[in-house]
């Protein structure tokens, strides 16, 4: 298994709503927070179980209000529609960042099977 790539800097730029990670590696990301609400790792979001997923609709203008840390390996996120269940330990956040252009596309190509037209500003 890989070792953890812990962040060594969060920073939550909300007027843009985006979480920068930046990592040891050298390692970049800027993670928009409608990203992360809808990847949001809660039973709410994943289910219980493989095709228990719910398809997360109307967070365009979602926002982090809140980072709290769990132990010394995760981040709870709190976002300004209430959702707070959701853990993101550094392995999960890493993997958002590696492939986001992916699963942003495959969540892009989610809501367009739904029916949904996401608003863009």
């Amino acid at each position: 298994m890989s070792s953890t790539q812990r962040p060594t800097d969060i920073q939550l730029h909300q007027k843009s709503r985006i979480l920068e990670l930046r990592y040891s590696d050298g390692s970049h990301f800027e993670l928009p927070c409608e990203y992360l609400r809808v990847y949001s790792p809660s039973a709410e979001v994943r289910g219980h179980g493989p095709g228990q997923e719910v398809l997360q609709v109307g967070k365009e203008d979602v926002n982090i209000t809140a980072i709290e840390p769990v132990g010394n390996y995760a981040v709870k996120l709190v976002f300004s529609d209430g959702h707070d269940t959701g853990i993101y330990d550094w392995d999960y956040l890493y993997k958002l960042g590696t492939e986001q252009e992916r699963l942003w596309q495959d969540y892009l190509e989610r809501l367009q099977q739904a029916g949904y037209e996401r608003r863009t500003h």
